[in-house]
């Protein structure tokens, strides 16, 4: 289906809330509690995206408050205990920020999100522009398609793999998970299936039971 999700804008939030270089450490805390989000992306000028300020840069101050100074060069977390006096977005934030593009795909952005160990990415354009965050959650509304598009897009897919089929090929899907079944001309081209029906978006698990 033409509206089936397959890039991050298809997921995104449009709609974002955010601070600027200079919000304080109590109004960053204030909108995150008014918002209920972890991370704010934090802009300068028109909206380009300088840094990103999580619960993780704010806890620090929490966490040192009643550490005692250790000798010099003892210190292993010198980061962690400069952002425990940091009183604004600029000396909080995390940067450069960890960002997306809109047509990223949402592997990409999942990959993204997995290997920077980050729940929300700011989605930006290519002038660095604030366009979007999406988050985790946002990524997994994938798996929410119904069987039968998911289907109807596996059909479509299996039709360019295998145009004249011995039999005609059957495709149900139960909760995510595909089933093909039929009869096709080169049944080694089945690993190739498998791999075409797992690349649809929302797909959960493959059944692919190909005989020549």
């Amino acid at each position: 289906m033409d509206h089936a999700p397959h890039t991050v804008s298809d997921v995104m939030t449009h709609t974002v809330v955010a601070v600027g270089r200079h919000a304080g450490f109590k109004e960053i805390i204030k909108i995150m509690e008014q918002w209920k989000v972890s991370a704010l992306p934090v802009l300068e000028g028109e909206g380009r995206v300088i840094g990103v300020v999580s619960e993780a840069d704010l806890l620090p101050k929490e966490e040192f408050r009643d550490a005692v100074p250790a000798p010099a060069g003892r210190v292993r977390r010198v980061a962690e205990l400069a952002k425990a006096g940091a009183r604004t977005a600029e000396e909080l934030m995390s940067a450069p920020a960890v960002t997306v593009h809109a047509d990223a795909s949402l592997a990409e952005a999942a990959r993204i999100m997995a290997r920077r160990h980050v729940k929300r990415l700011p989605v930006t354009g290519p002038d660095g522009m604030l366009e979007g965050v999406v988050s985790r959650s946002d990524l997994l509304k994938v798996f929410l398609r119904p069987d039968e598009e998911l289907a109807e897009e596996v059909r479509r897919k299996l039709a360019e793999l295998f145009p004249v089929p011995l039999e005609p090929l059957h495709v149900t899907a139960s909760d995510g998970v595909v089933t093909v079944t039929g009869t096709v001309r080169d049944p080694a081209l089945a690993p190739l299936a498998t791999h075409l029906v797992r690349g649809v978006e929302g797909v959960v698990g493959v059944d692919c039971r190909l005989l020549g």
